[in-house]
């Protein structure tokens, strides 16, 4: 496959894994940046390959070829994650733009040796699952802050907004994977949550806590 199949299968994956029904073009053009006329020219390529089940009109969705081989760039971005920050000391916020680079190695041989000096890890530095070498998930029960009642407690597992700037705030506020929340109490004119997070008290926007997946405790 060439590097642009790939980030097209890689992206219907993602958008079928919020929503299990078929995703549209114009649901795929948004989040490759690109017109919907050039999504359609990839999705009959991908068809061709049998990555994917596409019909005019009708939406698209991944094949089982095509689920693996998503899962596949998958597996390798989130190990390159895990690489960058464990071993060479670079933060959550940085390492998504270089593993996009090298998630188009193709050597299965070295992903694998990578995943095993790893210690095959199971989760990326976001908390996203990494699929194991037969595309298996380990998938485990999260919520996200919001959804929480007052009294409840979680620790800090995943963050469902994985950019720069809402990385760099979470390190400003010490909130990291691992981190036990406490969930306090809401504010009923907007939302904002009074949390505990270890032993320090702060509030947050219904935005941040809407962002941060939590496992109950």
């Amino acid at each position: 496959m060439t590097f642009s199949e790939e980030n097209y299968l890689k992206s219907i994956y993602h958008l079928t894994t919020s929503n299990d029904s078929e995703v549209s073009t114009n649901a795929i053009a948004e989040m490759m940046e690109t017109k919907a006329s050039s999504v359609t020219d990839m999705l009959k390529k991908l068809a061709e390959k049998d990555l994917v089940h596409y019909k005019k009109y009708q939406g698209v969705s991944l094949t089982e070829n095509g689920k693996l081989a998503a899962k596949m760039i998958v597996r390798k971005h989130r190990l390159w994650e895990v690489f960058l920050v464990e071993k060479l000391n670079f933060s959550w916020d940085e390492v998504h733009d270089i593993a996009e680079q090298l998630e188009h190695i193709k050597s299965e041989q070295l992903i694998n040796r990578l995943d095993d000096f790893l210690g095959n890890p199971t989760e990326d530095p976001h908390g996203d699952p990494i699929p194991d070498a037969n595309g298996r998930i380990v998938k485990i029960e999260k919520y996200l802050l919001s959804e929480l009642n007052e009294g409840q407690t979680g620790v800090c597992v995943g963050v469902k907004d994985t950019s720069s700037e809402f990385l760099k705030y979470l390190d400003k506020q010490e909130i990291a994977l691992g981190s036990k929340i406490e969930f306090i109490s809401k504010e009923s004119f907007d939302l904002s949550l009074r949390i505990k997070v270890d032993s320090r008290e702060l509030c947050i926007s219904n935005k941040i806590a809407s962002n941060l997946f939590v496992k109950l405790v």
